[in-house]
């Protein structure tokens, strides 16, 4: 690379994300060749910007249909079908910008069309793809220690289990077992681990794949936390109709809300989430570290 790339950083309850403008195809060469690479590379924390994913706003295939594109890259390089929190820092991040028309906007991302807006305060509503592959009563046995657990495909998979006191629990322990367990397949689930705090009220800590790590907050992970909960403990009609959200307490101390519908033939629709989003900061990198990233000369970069 012969020129620098702008860059913002912004964070969604915790989630942070960088975020790169790709639309007018001039990285199309740079990330068909090494997206994984350079991903991974720009996502190191103390080598490089740092960040709990990689964004790229691109054009979409098909003009006229969404306003605008999204891919998402995680930390190992792995390219990922959605993410919630990064999302809403993604709407937050194009509409301020003014690249995309005031009021709800359509983001196409691999998971399907998202659309979202900026709600009350720091709040940025997202509304997701309808929740796939659901399961409950699901029983595992990791480590020596049995756990219940529900499950959910909120554009991307997740295992609920349940806990009395998330504060005493050691995630990057179990964390790792669950999200790896053989009954999720090869590529596994992010492991949600969900305290009930109240009627509406959950306590939700996230060891996300990709990250292989634990995040400050998840929204995906949140949107499949509050529904199978709010199915699992028989909330009232308020929290099945989307008439009042679910409320998620995140690890990073701020509280998600999640919107949904339960419909009489047991499908769940119209999920919405709404996440805190911050901007952090603007900057510019160096081309000399594309060159490097790319390069897989990373070695100043590795662990």
């Amino acid at each position: 690379m012969t020129e620098s790339i702008d860059f913002a950083k912004l964070s969604g309850s915790g989630n942070d994300f960088i975020c790169i403008d790709a639309r007018d195809g001039r990285l199309d060469a740079l990330f068909e060749s090494g997206a994984a690479t350079f991903a991974a590379a720009l996502c190191r924390r103390g080598r490089a910007v740092g960040a709990d994913g990689l964004i790229l706003a691109v054009r979409p295939e098909v003009e006229g249909f969404v306003d605008i594109g999204a891919r998402f890259f995680e930390p190992d390089g792995s390219e990922a079908e959605l993410c919630g929190n990064g999302t809403a820092c993604f709407i937050h991040w194009v509409t301020t910008n003014a690249w995309v028309p005031a009021g709800e906007i359509k983001v196409l991302t691999p998971a399907g069309v998202v659309r979202g807006y900026p709600a009350d305060g720091q709040y940025v509503r997202v509304c997701i793809p309808d929740p796939e592959h659901t399961a409950a009563d699901i029983e595992l046995t990791v480590g020596g220690r049995r756990w219940l657990c529900d499950f959910a495909v909120t554009g991307v998979p997740h295992v609920i289990a349940y806990v009395d006191d998330l504060d005493e629990l050691e995630v990057a322990h179990w964390g790792p077992l669950i999200r790896r367990h053989p009954r999720f397949g090869p590529r596994g689930a992010n492991a949600n681990f969900v305290q009930v705090l109240g009627e509406g009220r959950i306590a939700n800590r996230t060891f996300e794949f990709g990250v292989e790590a634990e995040t400050l907050a998840c929204g995906t992970g949140a949107a499949a936390a509050a529904i199978m909960t709010t199915l699992r403990e028989r909330w009232p009609d308020p929290y099945l109709t989307g008439a009042e959200p679910v409320l998620v307490a995140a690890r990073s101390g701020d509280t998600l809300k999640v919107w949904f519908t339960r419909n009489d033939d047991g499908t769940v629709t119209d999920v919405c989430l709404e996440t805190i989003v911050r901007c952090v900061y603007q900057g510019r990198l160096c081309p000399e570290f594309f060159d490097q990233a790319l390069s897989g000369n990373i070695d100043w970069l590795s662990e």
